[in-house]
C-alpha cells in the first residue's frame, strides 16, 4: 500500500497524513511535515526524514500478512521499501516565496485545488530569473560613469574580479544545491543546514539586510531616473545656486523615494500575485535595452549619432543654460554675444567684463560618441580620478590655464565631479551589479529538476551577464568620449543618460527600459526580503524575531515586510546611490563568502552525506571564492567590512547563548569533530606538563529516587573549582539492570544536565547502570574520559552517616574508592559538611582559606585554594598555610624556606609553623582507642543471629561500664562519643553519639544507591531495636586543660585500674589514634573561624582488617570543623616555581 504525500504550508483540514494547521517552517516544502509532526518551525533538536514514522492512520493494516511477521516490531517504527519507495516518487514541492500565497489567495474560501508537480525548466526557473536579478539599475545609470573614471583597462579588472567571484560562488552553491533537496530558504536554508544554525542566522540576517538595501538602492534609482531624465520638473526643493543643487537632489531623493516605497510596500501586501504578473514585462524591459545598447554600438561604427559637447579650452560645459557652443554669433552684419556670454560675463554687452578663463580660451565643440571606429579606444584606456569639485576637462586639448589658488566660480555652466573617487570606491558601487546569483536557487521548488536546473541555469546567467559587462566596459571606452562617460548626469549631452546617447533607435529606449527594469527589481526585493525574514524566524533559532514569522490568513508576512519597508526607509533617507551601494555589496559578499565556506568545509570533511550530482568542484575553488568575497570586502570599504562581520558577530553570539539548540547536521559539527580528534590524538603523546596540569574533574554525585542530586552543593564546589576551563565529568551510579533502569537513568541525566547549566558547569554527564554501586563508581574511574582527554582528580563527599548502615557498605566503598583513586595515580578531593559550603550566589567578604599542609601530595594543596581564590566567592579571602615541625625540626628556618618557596611559586599567603612535641599519649586517646575497637568487634559479631548479637552486644556495653566506671567512678552513665554530622538535621544534638545498629532483617536496596561519598538523608533515625552507645568528653576537656600539676595518688589509682584494658589496645591503633587528636586539637585551635580548611588525607591501611578504624581516624581528625576538604594527590608534581 502506497500513499501519496502532499507538501503544504497551508492549513487545510485535509486527511490523515495532512498536517491540521500552518506550518512554522520555511514558506514552502518542510520534511517535517511527511512525518505528521505538529511542531513550530524546527523544533524539534533533529531533521525529521521524510518516509520514517508515516502519518498514515491505517498504518496498522499495512502490515496485516503474514510474509513479513518476521519484521512485525520493526514495522511498528520503521516503514516498508514500498512505502519509502512510494513516497520519495510521490514527493511534491510547492512553489515557494511569492507564488505559494498567490494560490493560497486564488483558493481562499473554496475548495482547495489540487497540487500539480512544478514543470519549470532550466530556462524559464532559473536563467531568466538570474538574469533580471543580475542586471540592474548599475548597469544603466553608473557602469559608464565607472569607465570614464577607472578607464578601461581598471574596469575590466574591476568587472573580472566581481564576476569571477560570482562565478566561484556559483560553483559552490551548485555543489550545496545538488546535495540534496533545498526545501526552502535558498542562500539561507543552505548555509544554515551546512554551517549550523549561528552562522545560518547571522548570514542569513545579513543576506536579508542586503537584500533590504538593495531595495532602497533601486527605488533610489527609480528616483534618479524620474527625476534627472524623465521629468526633471518635478523636482520639489529647487537649489538657488549651483552649491545647493546636490543638497536639493538629495531631498528630492528623499521625499520621492519615501512615496515610492509607502506605494511598493502596499502592492506587496495587497497581493504579490500582481508583482509576479508583471516580472516578465520587467525583464523584458531590461533585454530590450540591452539589445537596444548593443544595436546603437553597431550603428555608431557606420553612423555615429550627433551628440555634440561644448567646451571651453579643455573644460566640459553643461547645455544647461545655453543653446549655441559658441561666445558671438552673427545676426546679418551684427555680431551679437550669446548665451553663454551671459554666464561667464557681468552683461551681454561686448564690453562686459567677462571671467579670466572665459576670455583666454576658445569655445569649441566635438561629437561625444564619435562611434566605434574613431579609435577612441587608446584615449580611454587608462583611468582619471577625480576629487570632489573638479571640473571635468579633456585630455589633450590646449588651453590656457590660471595661476595656482584661483577659485572657480560654482555658478559657471562647467560640468564638476559630485565625489571624490578612487578604484576601491568603484569597486563597491559596481559590485551590486553582479548580485543576484541566488535567485536560481530561491526558486528551487518551481523546478522540474533543481539538481540539474540550479548549476546550469545559475552558471549560464553568470557567463551571458559577465559577458554583457566585459563586452560593455569595452563598446563604452571604445565608442564615447571621456569626458561625457566621466559626466555622471549627462550635463554634457542635454541632460541625456549618458548610455541612453549610444542607444538605438533613441535614448528613450533606455530611460523608459531602465526605469521600469528598476521598478521591477525594486518591487522583487520588497517581495523576497519579507518571506527570507519569515523563513528565518519561524525557524525559531533567533527568538526575538519570532514575532515577524506570523502574517496574514494566507501567510503573507505582515509584519516582515513592515520592518522590510523600515528597514528600506534608513536606505532611502542615505538617499545617495553611490553611497548605498557599498552598504548592500558587503552584505552580499559576506554571504557568498560563507557559501564559499560552506562548500570547502564540506569537501574537506569529506563526510558521508555529502555527495552533490554537480560534480566540477573543488574545495580549492571554494577557498578562492572565500578569500576572494573577503577581499572585496576590504577593498569596498574596510569599515563597512568591520561594521558587517560586527553585525554578524554579535547575531552569532545571541544565537549561540538564546537561540533555540538545533541539530541540522551541519559541517561545522563535523568540523568540530574533526579538530576534537586531531587534538584527542596530540594529547595521546605524552602526560601534560606540570605548567599545563589543572585538576581534570570526575565528581561523583548521588541521585535520590526522583532522579535528582541530593548535594548540589558539590557542583557548586566544581563551578568555583573550574571557572569554566578543563575537563568536568558528573557521574553516578544506579543499582540495577540496564534494561529495567534505563529510563531512571536517562532522567537522572537530564536532572544532572540542568543543575550543571544552573550552577555553570561546563562539562558532560554519565550515569552508569551496575549491578552494585562499588562495581559501578569502579567503572567510572576506569573508563571516564576519552584517549587524552581524561579525569585525573576525583571529587566526592564525606558518606554522611556511615555508621548508620546495617551493611556497612557505605564505608567501605568509600575505602575502596581511596585505594582505586591511589592505584590510578588519580588525585582525590573528598569535602566534609558539603551541605555548608557556599553557593554561587554567595560572597564571603573576609576569612580564610587554610592550608594544613603535613606531607608533600605534589603541590594540590598549594594550587587548590589558588584556583579556588579566582572565582568571586572566595576572591576576597586570604590564604594561610600551615605546616607541623616536629621536635627535630628547625621551626625558624622551616618558615624562611616555605615563605621563599611561596615566593618562587608566585603565591601569596600568610605562613605559619606550628610545633607539636612528642608527648604522652593521653588517657582520653586510650579511651578513643577503646571504644574503636570495641565497636569494631560490635561490627564483626553482626552477621550473628539476633540472640547471640544481643548478648554480644550486651557483654561489650558492660565491660565498657565497667572500665569507664572504674576509671570515672563519679560519671555512671555511659556515653561513647563519636563524632556525627548533623548538618541539615533540625536540631543540633549537645552530644555526638554512636549509634549501633541492629534489626532482624537488613533493609531493601534503594532505587538509587548512593555514590561511595554520600550517605541517605533521613536514615539517622533511631529503631527500637537500636541500641545507643554514647560518651560525653568530660574526660577530653579535663585532659585539654590539664596543667602540668603532679598526678595525684587517686588519679595514680585510677590510671592502674584501668591499665589492664589499655595494654590488649593495638599499638598501631593507639598511635593512629594519638596523632589524630594533638592535629585536631591544634587544627581547631588555629582554623576555627576559617571559611574552608584543606588538609591532607591520610592513606587507608595496607591491612584490609583496618578499614573500619581508618573512618574513625578522618572523624577524629576532622571534627568540630565546618568547611573541610580532604586531599590526597595523585602521585605526581602538579605545581612548579619554573616558568
Amino acid at each position: 500500500m502506497s500513499r501519496r504525500f502532499t507538501v503544504t504550508s497551508l492549513p487545510p483540514a485535509g486527511p490523515a497524513g495532512t498536517p491540521d494547521r500552518e506550518s512554522h517552517g520555511h514558506p514552502a516544502t518542510d520534511f517535517r511535515h511527511l512525518s505528521g509532526e505538529d511542531a513550530k518551525g524546527d523544533g524539534n533538536p533533529k531533521e525529521s526524514s521524510p518516509f520514517i514514522n508515516s502519518t498514515d492512520t491505517e498504518k496498522g493494516k499495512e502490515y496485516d500478512g503474514k510474509n513479513m511477521a518476521l519484521f512485525e516490531e520493526e514495522m511498528d517504527t520503521s516503514p516498508m521499501v514500498s512505502s519509502l519507495l512510494s513516497g520519495l516518487a510521490n514527493y511534491t514541492n510547492l512553489p515557494q516565496g511569492s507564488r505559494e500565497h498567490e494560490e493560497a489567495e486564488n483558493n481562499e474560501g473554496g475548495k482547495k485545488k489540487p497540487v500539480q508537480a512544478p514543470r519549470m525548466g532550466t530556462f524559464m526557473g532559473v536563467y531568466l530569473p538570474c538574469l533580471q536579478n543580475i542586471f540592474g539599475v548599475i548597469l544603466f545609470l553608473r557602469l559608464t560613469w565607472v569607465v570614464g573614471i577607472a578607464g578601461i583597462m581598471e574596469s575590466f579588472c574591476m568587472v573580472f574580479i566581481c564576476c569571477s567571484c560570482t562565478m566561484l560562488t556559483a560553483i559552490s552553491m551548485s555543489a550545496i544545491a545538488t546535495n540534496g533537496v533545498v526545501p526552502a530558504g535558498g542562500s539561507y536554508y543552505m548555509i544554515s543546514r551546512s554551517l549550523g544554525p549561528e552562522f545560518g542566522g547571522a548570514v542569513g540576517l545579513c543576506f536579508y539586510l542586503g537584500t533590504t538595501f538593495a531595495g532602497a538602492m533601486y527605488i533610489l534609482g527609480t528616483i534618479e531616473i524620474l527625476l534627472a531624465y524623465l521629468f526633471p520638473a518635478m523636482a520639489i526643493f529647487k537649489a538657488e545656486d549651483a552649491s545647493g543643487e546636490a543638497s536639493a537632489m538629495l531631498n528630492n531623493m528623499r521625499v520621492y523615494g519615501t512615496c515610492v516605497l509607502t506605494c511598493m510596500a502596499t502592492v506587496v501586501f495587497v497581493g504579490v500575485k500582481y508583482v509576479n504578473k508583471f516580472a516578465l514585462v520587467f525583464l523584458g524591459c531590461v533585454i530590450l535595452s540591452i539589445l537596444a545598447i548593443y544595436a546603437g554600438v553597431i550603428k555608431s561604427a557606420f553612423e555615429p549619432p550627433n551628440f555634440p559637447i561644448c567646451l571651453l579650452g579643455n573644460r566640459t560645459l553643461s547645455r544647461h543654460g545655453f543653446d549655441v557652443c559658441a561666445k558671438l554669433a552673427w545676426e546679418g552684419n551684427e555680431t551679437v554675444t550669446t548665451q553663454l556670454w551671459g554666464l561667464f560675463c557681468s552683461s551681454r554687452f561686448l564690453n562686459a567684463t567677462c571671467d579670466e578663463y572665459f576670455t583666454q580660451n576658445n569655445v569649441t565643440e566635438i561629437q561625444g560618441i564619435p562611434g566605434a571606429a574613431s579609435g577612441l579606444i587608446k584615449e580611454n584606456l587608462w583611468s582619471s580620478y577625480l576629487t570632489k569639485g573638479v571640473i571635468v576637462e579633456k585630455h589633450g586639448v590646449p588651453s590656457v590655464g590660471l595661476p595656482d589658488g584661483t577659485l572657480v566660480d560654482m555658478d559657471h555652466p562647467y560640468v564638476f565631479s559630485d565625489m571624490t573617487s578612487y578604484f576601491t570606491l568603484l569597486v563597491g558601487i559596481y559590485f551590486p551589479s553582479v548580485t543576484g546569483i541566488m535567485a536560481g536557487s530561491n526558486r528551487s521548488g518551481d523546478l522540474r529538476d533543481a539538481q540539474k536546473s540550479i548549476p546550469t541555469g545559475t552558471i549560464l546567467a553568470i557567463a551571458t551577464t559577465s559577458a554583457v559587462y566585459i563586452s560593455s566596459v569595452i563598446l563604452f571606452g571604445a565608442c564615447i568620449e571621456g569626458v561625457v562617460l566621466r559626466d555622471k548626469f549627462g550635463e554634457a549631452v542635454n541632460g541625456n543618460l549618458v548610455v541612453g546617447t549610444l542607444a538605438w533607435p533613441s535614448p528613450w529606449v533606455i530611460v523608459i527600459g531602465s526605469f521600469f527594469s528598476t521598478c521591477g527589481a525594486g518591487l522583487q526585493s520588497l517581495t523576497g526580503a519579507p518571506r527570507l525574514l519569515q523563513a528565518i524566524s519561524r525557524d525559531g533559532i533567533v527568538p526575538f524575531l519570532q514575532v515577524f514569522g506570523h502574517g496574514k490568513a494566507n501567510g503573507e508576512p505582515t509584519w516582515a515586510l513592515l520592518l522590510t519597508a523600515c528597514i528600506c526607509e534608513i536606505g532611502i533617507l542615505i538617499a545617495s546611490l553611490d553611497e548605498v551601494a557599498p552598504i548592500l555589496s558587503m552584505f552580499f559578499l559576506m554571504c557568498y563568502m560563507f557559501v564559499n565556506l560552506a562548500c570547502a568545509v564540506q569537501t574537506l570533511l569529506r563526510t558521508p552525506n555529502w555527495r552533490p550530482r554537480f560534480r566540477y568542484y573543488h574545495w580549492t575553488l571554494s577557498f578562492l571564492g572565500m578569500s576572494l568575497c573577503l577581499a572585496l570586502m576590504f577593498i569596498c570599504s574596510w569599515y563597512y567590512a568591520l561594521v558587517a562581520m560586527l553585525i554578524a558577530g554579535l547575531i552569532y553570539k545571541y544565537i549561540e547563548y538564546r537561540g533555540a539548540e538545533k541539530e541540522w547536521g551541519d559541517g561545522i559539527r563535523g568540523l568540530s569533530l574533526s579538530a576534537a580528534r586531531y587534538a584527542l590524538l596530540r594529547l595521546e603523546e605524552g602526560p601534560p606538563h606540570t605548567k599545563n596540569w589543572r585538576p581534570q574533574l570526575l565528581v561523583l554525585v548521588r541521585v535520590d529516587q526522583d532522579q535528582n542530586v541530593v548535594h548540589p552543593q558539590l557542583l557548586s564546589l566544581t563551578s568555583q573549582l573550574k571557572a569554566g576551563k578543563g575537563l568536568t565529568i558528573v557521574g553516578s551510579v544506579l543499582e540495577g539492570t540496564f534494561l529495567d533502569n534505563h529510563p531512571q537513568a536517562q532522567r537522572a541525566e537530564e536532572s544532572i544536565r540542568r543543575l550543571m547549566e544552573a550552577e555553570k558547569v561546563k562539562g558532560f554527564c554519565q550515569v552508569v547502570i551496575s549491578s552494585n554501586l562499588r562495581d559501578g563508581v569502579s567503572h567510572l574511574i576506569q573508563s571516564g574520559g576519552l584517549g587524552g582527554l581524561q579525569h585525573n582528580t576525583v571529587l566526592v563527599g564525606w558518606p554522611r552517616n556511615w555508621r548508620q548502615k546495617e551493611d556497612h557498605q557505605t564505608w567501605r566503598n568509600f575505602i575502596e574508592l581511596v585505594r582505586e583513586t591511589t592505584a590510578a595515580h588519580l588525585a582525590l578531593l573528598v569535602t566534609k559538611n558539603v551541605s555548608m559550603f557556599p553557593g554561587n550566589p554567595e560572597r564571603f567578604s573576609e576569612g580564610s582559606i587554610d592550608v594544613w599542609w603535613i606531607v608533600h601530595d605534589g603541590g594540590m594543596l598549594m594550587l587548590l585554594p589558588f584556583l579556588l581564590r579566582h572565582h568571586k566567592v572566595w576572591r576576597k579571602c586570604k590564604m594561610r598555610i600551615f605546616t607541623v615541625a616536629q621536635m627535630d625540626d628547625n621551626s625558624i628556618q622551616m618558615k624562611k624556606d616555605l615563605t621563599t618557596f611561596l615566593y618562587h611559586l608566585r603565591i601569596t599567603a600568610e605562613v605559619e609553623v606550628v610545633e607539636m612535641h612528642e608527648s604522652d599519649i593521653s588517657a582520653y586517646t586510650y579511651e578513643k582507642t577503646l571504644v574503636m575497637e570495641q565497636r569494631s568487634q560490635i561490627l564483626k559479631q553482626m552477621h550473628l543471629t539476633k540472640n547471640e548479637r544481643e548478648r554480644e552486644i550486651q557483654s561489650i556495653t558492660d565491660e565498657s561500664r565497667g572500665s569507664i566506671r572504674r576509671k570515672n567512678p563519679a560519671n555512671t552513665r555511659l556515653r561513647l562519643n563519636v563524632p556525627e554530622e548533623t548538618a541539615g538535621d533540625s536540631e543540633e544534638k549537645p552530644e555526638e553519639e554512636v549509634q549501633l545498629i541492629h534489626d532482624q532483617s537488613a533493609p531493601s536496596c534503594p532505587s538509587s544507591s548512593p555514590s561511595p561519598g554520600e550517605e541517605p538523608e533521613g536514615e539517622g533515625e533511631a529503631d527500637p531495636e537500636k541500641v545507643h552507645l554514647t560518651w560525653t568528653k568530660d574526660k577530653s576537656v579535663a585532659e585539654k586543660n590539664k596543667g602540668p600539676s603532679p598526678v595525684s595518688s587517686e588519679g595514680i589509682k585510677d590510671f592502674f585500674s584501668m591499665k589492664p584494658e589499655w595494654e590488649n589496645l593495638n599499638q598501631s591503633n593507639v598511635r593512629r589514634m594519638h596523632t589524630a587528636v594533638r592535629l585536631n586539637e591544634v587544627i581547631v585551635k588555629k582554623s576555627r573561624d576559617a571559611k574552608l580548611v584543606l588538609l591532607n588525607m591520610p592513606g587507608p591501611p595496607r591491612n584490609r582488617n583496618g578499614d573500619e578504624n581508618y573512618m574513625e581516624f578522618l572523624e577524629v581528625l576532622t571534627e568540630h570543623l565546618d568547611r573541610v576538604m580532604l586531599v590526597r594527590g595523585g602521585g605526581r608534581e602538579v605545581i612548579t616555581i619554573y616558568s
